[in-house]
């Protein structure tokens, strides 16, 4: 794919590369870019807008998730890793065929015992009832490396603990030599999101822009019609003065600007439009009984509302509760039933978005009777704000066999209330016989429909968060043993978000979540 603007597209069907490649990596050597990847070697191209491809190399006999980092010395390193096993590291020779300089290095492991985040769900029992086989099978994964310099020093970067878990998130370590030693940096999980619609963001790149921003491009996690189906997130990133990475996820999956747009995204990246269409009535044509409609507005992208059918005038509305200024509108397509193999060729979902004021008469907001852009997460900025209570959507044409479904009907805007009132009560209280983990509880705040939890290392410098719904507590199980955490609790809903008090330490006083003690 190439692009002028990071927000149109063209594909480039390649020649002479393995597409089916397991998580390859590329990088620019000697003006020349290379595609590499552990199932069939290194590729190399002096046109890849053209798209045409030559093997040079085979040489690339080590695991998966390859990262291949060209320092500014002129050496080359390759990272992988994509198991159980440690992260491995070691230099190719540029100039002899890409033949390894060495031995493969063991660089970082993990550590889910002193790194809440990197741990899987509790395991259970084999069939022969060998609990320790199942701990010893359910350790992390520990993969999709990446690696950056900034001020001289290497970046490290990691996935953990799977990528089916919305868990799933980026830590780092950092040294002052590409081949370590590393030393783990305890503000880890450094891209996080395990809440709000797109959930996940690890096994990502950290890169930077034409205006020298840094992102953070990330796995989102769906995984219901293959284990391994995801999605990209795109989040605003930063190295601080002191060394710090962090990557800004807090409610990032509403609308953002592309890169290039702010001149700072990391702290002023969104429009400051807000969901309209959360947890809101809504009715439809039809529904399937495992595929209700109250699935397209519930933020879950692994759930989704189906009609019956795919024919045409299926439609499903919602109901805002209120005339709201509505600022854009994402049609999320779930596919059900579909049975597409691959990319679609000239053919989309056709539709008919329209609003009203009162459910009786209705104004045409987007009409897509032509549409052919295949779009499965359909986004569309509308060029003049617009009022109205209504937005209903009808079928007039869906792709491949598949019924009409959504997985997210994400209507954006402001409700032109007034944002709920700053949270009161927050405490927290770290967990003394597991300190990965702590209970955070804080009094409901009149008018919020959800609540974000920011935590971290410093007062100053929350950058992780946990979207909380339908409740006024949160069992925090992420955190690193031995490390100082501060957090606050945000207040949002349609009219806007209330940040919370001053950050707050989290304590050391005992946890006792119920009559028996969380071990």
């Amino acid at each position: 794919m190439r692009s002028p603007d990071f927000l149109h597209w063209t594909l480039v069907e390649p020649t002479g590369l393995d597409l089916e490649s397991w998580a390859p990596t590329v990088e620019v050597i000697n003006g020349r870019l290379c595609f590499a990847t552990q199932n069939s070697g290194i590729y190399t191209t002096e046109n890849p807008e053209q798209g045409n491809w030559t093997l040079i190399s085979k040489n690339l006999d080590v695991g998966h998730d390859e990262d291949l980092f060209l320092d500014d010395d002129g050496r080359l390193y390759l990272y992988t890793g994509s198991a159980r096993s440690p992260i491995l590291g070691e230099e190719l020779d540029v100039k002899h065929d890409f033949q390894p300089i060495g031995t493969l290095a063991k660089l970082l492991p993990s550590d889910a015992a002193h790194r809440g985040w990197e741990v899987r769900p509790p395991p259970k029992a084999s069939p022969s009832g060998d609990l320790a086989e199942a701990v010893k099978k359910n350790a992390p994964y520990i993969e999709g490396a990446w690696m950056n310099k900034v001020e001289g020093r290497y970046y490290l970067q990691y996935a953990a603990p799977d990528t089916k878990l919305n868990t799933y998130g980026d830590g780092v370590f950092v040294s002052d030599h590409p081949l370590g030693p590393f030393t783990y940096q305890t503000y880890s999980p450094f891209s996080f999101k395990p809440t709000g619609f797109a959930r996940g963001a690890g096994h990502g790149s950290t890169f930077k822009d034409a205006k020298g921003n840094y992102w953070h491009i990330a796995s989102v996690v769906i995984c219901k019609r293959h284990k391994w189906e995801r999605r990209l997130g795109v989040y605003p990133a930063r190295f601080f003065p002191d060394g710090q990475l962090a990557c800004n996820t807090y409610l990032g999956d509403y609308p953002q600007y592309p890169p290039g747009v702010a001149d700072d995204p990391f702290t002023s990246n969104s429009p400051g439009w807000m969901l309209l269409s959360l947890n809101k009535p809504v009715t439809a044509s039809s529904e399937l009984p495992n595929h209700p409609a109250r699935l397209a507005v519930d933020e879950n992208l692994q759930e989704w509302w189906s009609a019956a059918t795919g024919d045409a005038q299926e439609w499903i509305k919602v109901d805002l509760g209120s005339a709201c200024r509505i600022e854009a509108v994402q049609l999320n397509f779930a596919d059900e039933g579909s049975t597409q193999l691959g990319r679609l060729q000239n053919d989309a979902y056709r539709y008919l978005v329209e609003v009203s004021d009162d459910g009786n008469r209705w104004t045409t907001l987007l009409d897509r009777k032509d549409n052919t852009r295949d779009a499965p997460h359909d986004y569309t900025q509308l060029d003049v704000p617009v009022m109205g209570r209504y937005v209903r959507v009808t079928n007039l044409h869906t792709p491949a066999g598949a019924r009409f479904s959504m997985s997210g009907l994400r209507i954006f805007g402001n409700a032109l209330g007034s944002a709920p009132p700053e949270v009161k009560g927050a405490a927290a209280v770290l967990n003394s016989a597991d300190n990965r983990s702590a209970h955070i509880s804080w009094q409901a705040s009149p008018g919020a429909e959800f609540y974000i939890v920011r935590y971290g290392i410093k007062p100053d410098r929350l950058f992780s968060n946990y979207q909380v719904y339908d409740a006024t507590s949160l069992d925090m199980n992420a955190l690193n043993t031995g490390v100082p955490y501060f957090f606050t609790v945000d207040a949002v809903n349609a009219s806007g978000a209330t940040p919370g008090p001053a950050p707050i330490p989290i304590t050391t006083a005992r946890l006792v979540l119920g009559p028996k003690e969380t071990p």
